[in-house]
């Protein structure tokens, strides 16, 4: 990529040519986050339907490769570590959702459609404004 110019009338003083320059950096700065943006704007999400859902996550761990992981087991155990406070669940498919219920470890029993790109995936709430939760799949390790 060729140097970017950045013309700021005549830099004649140290100042103002360690102006120019911060400002080239700023712009090449801004330039460069905006193309990784639409990048990862342009990446195309499936959505599952109930069979690809149980398919694909039977025996699989959807994590954030650092805070949080959440393990589906084929037989409908659910599992989750995040930052070491570790929940016992079931995960099921229900009209092409998957839904997960901690039990008396959480009030709540969510269900969501599930989206998927390669090894990333989006969990999104059906009819909410709410950003989705995002993470990968990988293979649950052996332990229980």
């Amino acid at each position: 990529m060729p140097p970017i110019k950045v013309c700021m009338g005549n830099a004649n003083s140290r100042q103002e040519q360690a102006m120019t320059t911060r400002t080239a950096f700023l712009v090449a700065a801004v330039v460069g986050s905006v193309g990784l943006s639409l990048n990862a704007a342009a990446e195309k999400f499936e959505k599952l339907s109930g069979a690809q859902i149980r398919a694909k996550l039977a025996g699989m761990l959807f994590t954030d490769e650092v805070h949080w992981g959440e393990a589906y087991w084929p037989d409908g155990k659910l599992t989750s570590d995040a930052m070491g406070r570790k929940r016992v669940g079931r995960w099921d498919v229900k009209r092409d959702q998957l839904c997960t219920d901690y039990g008396k470890d959480s009030s709540e029993t969510a269900c969501y459609e599930v989206w998927i790109s390669g090894r990333n995936m989006q969990l999104r709430m059906p009819g909410s404004a709410s950003l989705p939760f995002e993470g990968v799949l990988e293979r649950a390790p052996n332990r229980r």
